[in-house]
């Protein structure tokens, strides 16, 4: 019984992941484990703000998977284990469809429909981002940039290609709820939405 109610809450409800990289620091510290909402999105929105983890469906920023064990890769199967296929990315949503996004403005910050934004998550130190781009995100699809900027391969990576380097909603899994475990980081996920309150609706 608790095996099948672990995979009917893995598969419609909440899932785990395990954070391989410095991309997401210091709101994601590496070996973090993390709880995904899977009903975002769906059943609920996502907005600018958001952490959420998506496939990577266009191999952008897939890797060699490590390896498992059977015992493992059932343990994942069932939702018992983090999910630990380098598939799978977690960013923060910055734009949303119809969103322009740009950088940056005289005093170095990103700009989403001509609106900048203060962000507070970003890595100590950290510009919100070295390189120039002005995107318009397209239909059914969103803008991501990992907090750790100068560590992340984000939305950035591909802003030159036909899709801006905006990611299909459909390829996102949910956003994220809780850190699990070390203990000692138990928390929240992350989500910031109040630095995109006063950001314009696209117009």
């Amino acid at each position: 019984m608790a095996v099948v109610i672990s995979f009917i809450i893995k598969t419609f409800l909440l899932r785990a992941f395990y954070i391989p990289s410095e991309s997401m620091q210091p709101t994601l510290e590496v070996d973090d484990r993390i709880v995904v909402n899977l009903l975002a999105p769906g059943v609920m929105d996502i907005q600018r703000g958001d952490v959420v983890v998506f496939e990577d469906t266009r191999s952008w920023w897939g890797s060699p998977e490590p390896q498992t064990s059977s015992v493992q890769e059932a343990l994942i199967f069932i939702g018992l284990a983090p999910d630990t296929s380098s598939h799978y990315v977690v960013k923060r949503v910055i734009g949303l469809e119809g969103d322009e996004v740009e950088c940056c403005d005289d005093d170095g910050r990103i700009l989403v429909n001509g609106e900048p934004i203060d962000e507070p998550y970003l890595f100590p130190g950290m510009e919100p981002s070295t390189s120039s781009f002005d995107v318009t995100v397209p239909e059914g699809h969103v803008w991501l940039l990992g907090d750790n900027r100068s560590a992340s391969a984000d939305s950035r990576s591909h802003a030159d290609e036909p899709d801006q380097g905006a990611v299909p909603e459909e390829d996102i899994i949910g956003r994220t709820l809780s850190i699990v475990w070390p203990v000692d980081r138990w928390g929240g996920g992350g989500t910031e939405r109040d630095p995109f309150d006063t950001v314009p609706e696209p117009q």
